[in-house]
């Protein structure tokens, strides 16, 4: 296989710097992407703190504007902050290069066109791949597109300030963790806007990731964060990915605030402030989510996995909100795309109007045991998949995002395949540790063959 094809994933691209991404396969990606954007305009491009990300900036710079194409360059930004410069400034498309989360060898491309819609495997993506990898282009411009620099924080920062009342933001002491990714950057901007006594962490931008993997989805990355939280008595904290689209809260005990209760909580406020919305909420979402979605009177929209999938939902369904278990959440007023930022200012100001702390919160909104999100390594998943559907042929099954089987007592399971890896990702839910216990266990004996 041609080295170029594997680093167009589902949704981006991403890999080995040199021996898989590199200046010149970056610039054919430029020209390619702008010979594929379907509307007029200019083109925003960002890179993160990675140190071969402006060479590879440039490169993509270099790419698109031989097609013609004007680009601005908005420097080192969070991902988030690319969709909202293509959105606010009604742009054609943008360009990140970040390899978000990936230690410090990778990098990465992520993608987007009008309205900061998503370009992935099923929306452009691998029309992209398959014109790189022909070095098929339109003829180059007879004349260069334009390049101009702007700077955006300054109008970020009033965006995601729009989304609550900074009047009411309650003070508070707080530990921030940016695991030397572009939150360091970005996070101080937002401190003089808000009451909050921080304590920065990593903040120094380091793409080699020094201290640990900025992937908060991994809490053994946190404990130096959860460690300051619990010694210096703060009210919590938040845990940033690289590239700063993924935010964890971290409540004051020093316990991960997972993905189940974080879109509950924002749930809650959403609907009050737009009555009887739609929320959605992947496959491995709690069944706790859309109860409480249907006591505050909205309609819960179950979704696949993945952000292409969500983002369709949430414009089909005019939802003001939606998320994934793995902390990406999604927000209508911000051109339906995530945020880290927007997320954990949300979290935090619904945290201050409660009254409660955030461990509160946490076991408030966790109604029922489950299983954190598991992988199992097997040769052949589509076999595996067969057999529990077969081991569970009296169950309610379907087929939405890999198979969930939900059972008559409300405990439920879902396997899905990973898109890049040999592995089959396993969640699940009961009603008591015990029967999610005998579960997990009657399950994984299947996923091993071993029953």
């Amino acid at each position: 296989m041609n080295a170029i094809s594997t680093i167009f994933k589902a949704y981006d691209v991403r890999g080995k710097v040199g021996s898989e991404l590199t200046a010149e396969v970056a610039e054919k990606i430029g020209r390619a992407y702008a010979d594929w954007l379907p509307t007029e305009g200019k083109v925003a491009v960002g890179r993160d703190m990675r140190p071969d990300s402006a060479e590879l900036a440039d490169a993509v710079i270099k790419g698109v504007m031989a097609q013609g194409r004007d680009v601005i360059d908005i420097g080192q930004v969070t991902t988030d902050m690319i969709y909202f410069a293509v959105g606010h400034n009604g742009l054609a498309g943008g360009l990140m290069v970040t390899a978000s989360h990936n230690p410090g060898e990778y990098n990465g491309i992520k993608l987007c066109r009008e309205e900061a819609k998503p370009v992935g495997e099923n929306s452009g993506l691998f029309e992209i791949r398959d014109n790189v990898l022909a070095n098929k282009f339109k003829p180059a411009a007879a004349q260069l597109g334009l390049f101009e620099q702007t700077d955006i924080v300054d109008a970020w920062i009033d965006h995601v300030l729009s989304f609550i009342d900074p009047k009411k933001l309650k003070p508070l002491r707080i530990a921030v963790d940016a695991g030397n990714g572009m939150a360091g950057k970005i996070f101080p901007e937002l401190e003089p806007y808000v009451p909050w006594e921080v304590t920065e962490m990593y903040f120094e931008l380091d793409g080699t990731f020094p201290n640990h993997e900025a992937n908060p989805l991994k809490f053994e990355t946190l404990k130096d964060l959860c460690k300051v939280i619990k010694d210096n008595k703060l009210d919590g904290g938040i845990a940033f990915d690289g590239d700063g689209d993924r935010a964890f809260l971290v409540d004051e005990t020093g316990t991960v605030v997972p993905g189940n209760v974080i879109l509950s909580m924002l749930a809650e406020y959403f609907l009050d402030k737009f009555p009887r919305s739609a929320i959605t909420y992947d496959v491995r979402f709690s069944h706790a989510v859309p109860e409480l979605i249907e006591r505050k009177g909205g309609k819960p929209v179950r979704t696949r996995v993945g952000h292409a999938f969500i983002k369709q939902d949430m414009r089909m369904h005019d939802a003001p909100f939606g998320g994934e278990v793995s902390g990406h959440f999604y927000f209508r007023d911000n051109f339906f795309a995530d945020s880290g930022l927007i997320t954990a200012v949300i979290g935090l100001y619904v945290a201050g109007l409660s009254g409660k702390s955030l461990s509160q919160l946490r076991v408030f909104y966790t109604k029922y045991p489950g299983l954190d999100e598991t992988n199992f390594e097997v040769a052949d998943k589509d076999t595996v998949l067969g057999n529990l559907k077969t081991a569970f042929i009296d169950q309610k099954q379907d087929e939405m995002d890999g198979l969930t089987i939900e059972f008559s007592d409300g405990s439920w399971f879902n396997v899905r395949a990973s898109n890049t890896e040999p592995v089959l990702r396993l969640n699940a839910e009961a009603k008591s540790q015990s029967e999610l216990d005998q579960l997990v266990a009657k399950v994984t004996k299947i996923i091993k063959g071993e029953s």
